[in-house]
């Protein structure tokens, strides 16, 4: 998963605002790849096994399924150094303000300025350190189970007493972004201040959406009592939902497993049963729906945002027209894309419409078993070690330090994350492992990002976030080496079918249905400005999406209306979806130059990784020679999709 505002020390800017949704990273997870599962950094997958998959697999339980160790962070959450850390940050945070407040333009204009200004940065920089242990830790706990009542309130209560602390900071970037750009700019020729500069000046964009201070205090302040609060209703209730199947009351995540079960009857029961809850919680899930667009409305709106996604757009660091660009390449390429593949399956089914629940089925000829958890790790491993020993060298350490949690828990997050917490500790991947072959691609994507989380915080806890237009670049790029690399060792004409068949439905999930949910989004927060939205209307506009989306061959049946009301980004992080569209076109022309490169390559893209958030994306991508904003860049990612479904039509 992405780096998320995890539950840190302030949101104090309008790009920090702009993440008012986006949860502790448990909730940037990425089930919303399919809508099959919930989940940033992972959703229900489609990946098909090869080679390695079609023997027969280990069964589950002959392994035990690695859980975190969060020690690591903290002991326990009734540990000594918890309630030690969050007085040290109430003091840390108090001393700050006394120290510096009111002082930043007049000390900087003088003489050693600069130096001077480099000092209040660096222990800011400490600051937020010391809240990302607390705040990753709290969410980390929370996610592994929600429903506790125990780690509920301590979650609640870390979050209460982080934002207290940092309405203490809330004047430093405020008061920074007032310092005249000349003076600031004299001040970062020093050394010690000019290390900072990527920050500094990544900040300054955030300054014409800045507002006074006493009404970023009030922001901040009600955040708890706002979206906060109807965040963690969102996930205490769809944690809390049971779904009857089979005479079984099941949680959320093995009911949207089983819309990948290899029986038709059980897919459509599990889809039959998850409407049916969904339907009888609807009043509950359109409220949050709407009581969050419209407190996004108003701070757009105090802030002079214009459209409804420009402050995602400043949180990516990314122009509104490249975004623009990408949809429209991306809505004009459905029906080459998914309207041609789901007839592709409808066929191989002996169908000409498969009903929405067969969306995701596995393929008829696809090998069956489960894939145990040491095969998974020596799948993904061996991939990461032939493009790279560095790469593999980094996420080995997730299975050997115990930096995973996988196996599916009742009340424990759905779908799959990467954590980054904070540099001076190390990510965290949650994962809810059911040894189906894209749980596998799942397990490759997560590494990614775990292994870029891990290269960028070097640069300390300002500079390690990467915006979300490269955040999945290393996570799709794991999962495609690994898909390769399977493909390669696949003799099998059939297997070879069905692991390029999966593929292309993964890439589906990542681009086609991710820019339809940023469609959906767009619509619901425009109408969202002219009153609420019933539940029925919602579900009007979900199905629009999916039928323009989807097309002809996918069978939109009663109750496929509701499944809007899971998919936690769009409570959590609105419009943080098409950074997936963006991130996996990236990655097919990334990978275009990859096969084509002379030695060094693997070098350039860990030195990418590398840089976390101290360059734009468009300088990072400037030395494989690629620019976004070429309007055929879109074109020639989709084009990779379009490749592949041209090579299952000539297989029939």
């Amino acid at each position: 998963m992405p780096k998320t505002a995890t539950s840190r020390v302030a949101k104090k800017s309008p790009k920090q605002s702009a993440k008012q949704s986006a949860k502790p990273s448990a909730k940037a997870a990425k089930a919303v790849k399919t809508g099959a599962k919930p989940s940033a950094k992972a959703a229900v997958r489609k990946a098909v096994p090869g080679k390695a998959v079609a023997k027969k697999a280990t069964p589950l339980k002959a392994a035990k399924l690695p859980e975190w160790n969060l020690a690591d962070l903290y002991p326990a959450i009734d540990a000594p150094g918890v309630a030690a850390d969050l007085d040290k940050l109430d003091a840390d945070c108090a001393s700050f303000e006394a120290d510096y407040k009111g002082k930043l333009a007049e000390e900087t204009a003088k003489d050693g300025g600069g130096a001077w200004l480099a000092g209040a940065v660096k222990r800011y920089e400490a600051i937020e350190d010391l809240a990302g242990r607390l705040g990753s830790y709290a969410g980390l706990v929370h996610a592994g189970d929600s429903v506790d009542p125990v780690k509920s309130k301590f979650y609640g209560d870390v979050s209460e007493r982080l934002t207290a602390a940092s309405i203490h900071l809330l004047f430093f970037t405020l008061e920074l972004n007032r310092v005249d750009d000349a003076v600031l700019e004299q001040a970062m020729e020093t050394p010690e201040l000019g290390h900072y500069r990527p920050w500094i000046e990544d900040l300054r964009k955030d300054k014409p959406y800045q507002l006074e201070d006493r009404v970023e205090q009030l922001f901040h302040e009600k955040s708890q009592t706002g979206y906060g609060a109807f965040n963690r209703l969102f996930d205490q209730t769809i944690s809390a939902l049971r779904f009857k199947v089979g005479g079984k009351e099941l949680a959320i995540e093995p009911t949207l497993n089983m819309l990948q079960d290899r029986a038709p009857a059980t897919r459509k029961v599990a889809a039959e049963a998850l409407a049916k809850t969904f339907k009888a919680n609807e009043r509950t899930f359109a409220l949050i729906t709407n009581t969050l667009a419209k407190d996004k409305e108003i701070s757009d709106r105090w802030r002079g945002f214009e459209d409804v996604a420009d402050s995602r757009h400043l949180n990516n660091r990314v122009e509104r027209e490249v975004v623009d660009a990408l949809v429209a390449s991306v809505r004009g390429a459905y029906p080459k894309l998914s309207h041609r593949y789901y007839k592709l399956k409808a066929g191989w089914f002996g169908k000409k419409k498969l009903p929405y629940w067969d969306r995701n089925a596995p393929l008829p000829f696809a090998a069956t078993g489960t894939i145990g958890w040491p095969e998974a790790r020596n799948m993904v491993l061996t991939a990461y070690n032939a493009f790279s020993p560095e790469m593999a060298r980094i996420a080995e350490r997730f299975f050997t330090d115990r930096w995973i949690d996988a196996p599916v828990r009742p009340g424990k997050a759905p779908g799959a994350f990467s954590h980054p917490t904070t540099p001076s500790a190390h990510p965290y991947v949650l994962m809810n492992y059911q040894g189906k072959p894209r749980d596998v691609m799942t397990l490759a994507h997560e590494l990614g990002h775990g292994v870029h989380q891990v290269l960028a915080a070097g640069n300390g806890a300002l500079m390690a976030p990467t915006p979300l237009t490269l955040a999945e670049t290393a996570s799709v790029f794991g999962e495609m080496l690994t898909f390769r690399r399977l493909l390669g060792e696949t003799k099998n004409a059939k297997q070879r079918q069905a692991l390029l068949a999966g593929k292309v439905e993964d890439m589906i999930n990542t681009v086609v249905r991710q820019i339809a949910f940023y469609s959906f989004e767009r619509a619901i927060h425009t109408e969202r400005r002219s009153g609420e939205l019933t539940a029925q209307r919602i579900g009007e506009i979900w199905l629009s999406v999916q039928h323009e989306s989807l097309g002809p061959a996918i069978e939109i049946k009663p109750g496929y209306e509701s499944f809007w009301m899971y998919i936690p980004h769009f409570i959590h992080s609105p419009f943080y979806v098409y950074a997936y569209a963006f991130g996996d076109c990236l990655v097919n022309s990334l990978y275009a130059v990859y096969e084509h490169a002379q030695e060094g390559f693997a070098e350039r893209y860990l030195a990418m990784l590398s840089a976390g958030g101290t360059k734009h994306y468009s300088e990072l991508l400037a030395p494989f020679g690629l620019d976004a904003k070429d309007p055929s860049f879109w074109d020639g990612g989709l084009s990779v999709i379009a490749g592949m479904i041209d090579e299952l039509e000539a297989m029939g």
